[in-house]
């Protein structure tokens, strides 16, 4: 499953887009006064200005599987990595064979490099923004995880991430490519102590070949 593009808010269109180009050397697609869209590898992430908006997402770009220490430098030269513990800061996530690293947006939004190790998509090139292969997860909150992800299935031939345990608590539909992360309301989003919260989210995801276009509040 491919998350092909994203649509979030912000409360401030000018420094967000003065983030992801010239702290995230990411280019520039659009940008007026309500709106900037940003290309983030094959996927497209799109903010919305809403000067109300007090909230904040969690979201994740896949980058290659032998660049982690190179990512962590890379990041390190511009910003500050959330330390998970220990004064790490890199997570492992044995079961899904994959590692990854934490830091801030310029909202507050807690974003997030992976590496999946399952994945073939080693590069030689030294990391730079055009190592951002995709973004490969966006955070969903629900009362109801597994109601929704079965929903999803349902409706539109999702399948369950078979990696993951999911629960009532917890759920994530799609594959290493591409991932809908489903939890509760006020559950920490890892690895900081900020509580979830439902935000409104449009996602264009790719799965077998079909376009899907998903709409959460």
């Amino acid at each position: 499953m491919k998350l092909q593009h994203l649509q979030i808010q912000t409360h401030n269109i000018q420094k967000t887009a003065a983030f992801y180009q010239d702290v995230l050397n990411l280019s520039i697609l659009e940008k007026d006064s309500n709106s900037v869209t940003i290309q983030a590898g094959t996927s497209v992430l799109e903010f919305i200005e809403n000067q109300q908006f007090d909230s904040v997402y969690h979201f994740a770009f896949n980058i290659p599987q032998n660049k982690l220490e190179e990512a962590i430098k890379w990041t390190n030269n511009k910003l500050d990595l959330i330390v998970i513990e220990d004064a790490t800061v890199v997570a492992n996530f044995e079961n899904w064979n994959a590692n990854a690293v934490y830091f801030y947006d310029n909202n507050g939004n807690i974003l997030e490099f992976i590496v999946r190790y399952d994945l073939n998509n080693a590069q030689t090139e030294p990391f730079s923004s055009q190592s951002i292969l995709n973004i490969s997860e966006i955070g969903i909150v629900n009362e109801n995880p597994l109601v929704l992800a079965n929903q999803l299935i349902t409706q539109h031939n999702l399948e369950f991430f078979s990696k993951n345990d999911n629960s009532e608590l917890f759920a994530a539909l799609g594959d290493d490519e591409g991932l809908l992360i489903i939890v509760r309301p006020h559950r920490n989003w890892y690895p900081t102590q900020i509580p979830s919260e439902s935000n409104t989210t449009e996602v264009r995801i790719e799965n077998k070949g079909t376009q899907i276009e998903l709409k959460f509040s």
